[in-house]
């Protein structure tokens, strides 16, 4: 049972029915914005057993309810989610403070979740082979979900992205195209190689990726007893994290099982802040960035698809964005590793904003991809 009622642009507020969006080689509202999925809510509330539901072990599909998914019998997966919620009194002593390790996940980040409802829509639309763009992580991540599947794939590269998040990509089979400029150029690409090639689906930070994205905030929910913490930082790539965290939240009250909405704090790095820079200056669009550097590239996103997405997370919740510089993401990352927690640069930006703000009651930051990703820095 499937309980999308339709799609909402962020920036024009016009609705498109689902079957108008799934017929889109490019699943975009015509003004170019993203997209917000639409659920009914009270049939999933229906649906939900409760108890049961909320007694249930946290696992990514356990989620289903908040999906679109048509057959669960036919979901692709490896096993992502279910990621660790790390406690270490050491990191802080002010407050509590939980980190949720999504390198833990099967390829090594967080991008896992997406990756296994899209490759799981790709199958649903009878697509042969998936595209996309990326900077590593969700390239590799895409790759191994279609080689579980039997689907080709094809990365389209821009020359930011590290060598070892190649070397994954290209080992789970699939055809890497690198491409002179930035993130925005490789995406360009890539939506050009999916509207000449009728047989391939579009992977990304597109709807259906948010959507299975949404499970790492109700897994943190669900591990916390349904407990809401007072804060959750995130790091804000294309902004596709940030907004499913805060949407999961959000779904979890309409339906009754939470009572209210954490404060979302929106981190990126000085050389790539479009979503912050709007956030501080109220505005309502988002400037881009152009040809960002940085040593967090998982995060070098110049232009972000879900930016708007992002900064309503961030204003609706009651949050905030902050920026950090690379040497307070590397010190972040150097401070996670020495007491037992590798992630690569970007993955340390949460907890280096974190840092940088006094912060009370439950604190939940979000830890995206693993150190061995990208080992810049260390000796």
């Amino acid at each position: 049972m499937v309980y999308v009622t339709g799609f909402k642009c962020f920036r024009c507020g016009r609705r498109y029915e689902s079957h108008e969006i799934e017929q889109l080689p490019i699943p975009r509202c015509e003004c170019g914005s993203a997209l917000d999925a639409e659920y009914d809510y009270r049939s999933i509330k229906k649906v939900i057993l409760r108890d049961e539901f909320m007694r249930t072990t946290p696992t990514h599909w356990k989620y289903w309810a908040f999906m679109p998914v048509e057959d669960l019998s036919k979901c692709i997966t490896i096993g992502e989610g279910a990621t660790p919620l790390l406690e270490n009194k050491k990191l802080s002593k002010k407050n509590r403070l939980l980190i949720k390790y999504e390198a833990a996940n099967p390829t090594g980040s967080f991008k896992d979740r997406g990756s296994s409802l899209e490759i799981t829509k790709a199958l649903e639309f009878k697509k042969k082979k998936v595209a996309l763009a990326s900077t590593g992580n969700m390239g590799a991540s895409v790759a191994a979900y279609a080689a579980f599947a039997g689907l080709e794939c094809r990365v389209f590269i821009p020359d930011i992205a590290g060598k070892e998040k190649i070397t994954q990509i290209k080992a789970y089979g699939a055809e890497t195209i690198a491409v002179e400029g930035d993130y925005s150029v490789a995406m360009k690409r890539a939506e050009e190689y999916v509207i000449s090639n009728t047989d391939s689906f579009l992977t990304g930070d597109y709807p259906w990726r948010s959507e299975g994205t949404k499970t790492v905030g109700f897994e943190i929910a669900d591990q916390l007893y349904w407990h809401v913490p007072d804060y959750i930082v995130v790091p804000i790539g294309n902004g596709t994290l940030i907004y499913s965290i805060y949407q999961a939240f959000r779904e979890l009250s309409l339906v009754g099982i939470t009572d209210k909405i954490p404060r979302i704090i929106g981190v990126q790095v000085e050389n790539c802040s479009p979503v912050t820079d709007a956030w501080k200056n109220n505005l309502n669009e988002i400037i881009p960035v152009r040809n960002p550097k940085t040593i967090a590239t998982a995060i070098a996103c110049g232009d972000p698809i879900d930016g708007l997405a992002a900064l309503k997370a961030i204003r609706d919740s009651g949050g905030f964005a902050v920026k950090v510089t690379d040497n307070e993401a590397l010190s972040a990352r150097n401070s996670l590793s020495r007491n037992g927690i590798f992630v690569e640069p970007s993955g340390a930006v949460a907890y280096a904003g974190y840092i940088e703000n006094n912060l009370e009651g439950t604190v939940v930051c979000i830890a995206t991809g693993h150190g061995l990703k990208d080992m810049y820095g260390l000796p």
